[in-house]
């Protein structure tokens, strides 16, 4: 199996185009849709979770949202609840998706459980056959969000691109904080683009651990939005590092993102601990975690001789 460097790689959306069926619950049938690195996440009610539903589900359709996330509809006056309508998931996200592709009912449904320090991010995903549990714990600890065990659900499967507004608004709830503006722009074009990116190079393509490590370099290297050759220059180093041959625009998409980022005042440290959640991953599919580890622990003197190089540039 192919071996991917990922240094310190944690956790980490641009494009138009989600194929229809993807986005439609109504007109899509099939089994029951799981993902492989699924975190199996069980949400008792003596977790205090909250809910986030999407306002146009059913009965039949919310029933099944419910069951699939373990909770016994006759008891949901028991939770905490909200409702993500669909003028709610156009506000965020007509901005990369299409209104026609976004549509006209709100079905992606969530369930968050806050939890203490440490915990990190845990996400269980139920008939969601296009946004990866990577891609979530990706997008969200960009967002901001730390320490929450989540279920997204739909109740036929669905692409689950506006689940994230649920967990946005859910976890506000929870904290009653507010989570800033451009870390939800940034969040949400950081899973689009992963998606768009995954879908052109294919499934065997690490995208996620791609967009991580530009992320985290940025974040280690405090970079300025406008220093656009450093970034570019850790945009060619992952792809290199990832084998990942892109074309000027997907590039140039990658660059606006990462722009972005370097604009964003990450925790490293939730970085760093998304990182270990992906390694452990990583051990479970049997990629060599030694190597990536090597790789990794090279960073640090990766970036000590870039800067001797420009150093030397300069004073010679």
């Amino acid at each position: 199996m192919k071996k991917y460097m990922i240094s310190f790689l944690t956790a980490v959306l641009f494009f138009t185009m989600i194929p229809q069926q993807f986005l439609y619950a109504e007109n899509v049938t099939g089994e029951l849709v799981t993902d492989e690195e699924d975190d199996h996440v069980v949400i008792e009610e003596s977790d205090k979770p909250y809910l986030a539903l999407g306002a146009n589900l059913t009965v039949e359709q919310q029933q099944t949202v419910l069951e699939l996330m373990g909770i016994d509809s006759s008891q949901l006056d028991q939770y905490d609840v909200v409702y993500v309508t669909n003028e709610e998931e156009h506000s965020y996200l007509d901005s990369y998706i299409s209104s026609a592709q976004i549509g006209t009912k709100s079905l992606s449904s969530v369930v968050i459980v806050k939890k203490e320090s440490g915990n990190g991010i845990n996400i269980s995903t139920k008939n969601i056959n296009y946004c990866t549990v990577g891609m979530y714990k990706n997008a969200l600890v960009t967002a901001g969000i730390q320490d929450a065990d989540i279920i997204v659900a739909g109740p036929t499967p669905i692409s689950g691109t506006a689940a994230l507004v649920g967990v946005f608004k859910a976890y506000q709830e929870i904290t009653g904080d507010e989570i800033p503006q451009e870390n939800v722009d940034t969040a949400l074009n950081e899973l689009v683009l992963t998606g768009e990116l995954s879908e052109a190079f294919g499934e065997n393509t690490e995208v996620e651990g791609l967009i991580a490590y530009i992320k985290q370099r940025i974040a280690e290297e405090n970079l300025d939005p406008s220093d656009e050759e450093s970034i570019d220059a850790i945009i060619d180093d992952a792809c290199q590092q990832f084998d990942v041959q892109m074309t000027e625009e997907q590039k140039a998409e990658v660059l606006g993102l990462a722009k972005k980022l370097s604009n964003l005042d990450l925790d490293v440290d939730s970085l760093k601990e998304q990182a270990q959640s992906v390694y452990d991953k990583l051990a479970e599919l049997d990629i060599d975690t030694d190597a990536l580890a090597e790789k990794a622990n090279s960073f640090w003197e990766r970036l000590l001789e870039k800067i001797k190089e420009f150093l030397a540039k300069i004073f010679n």
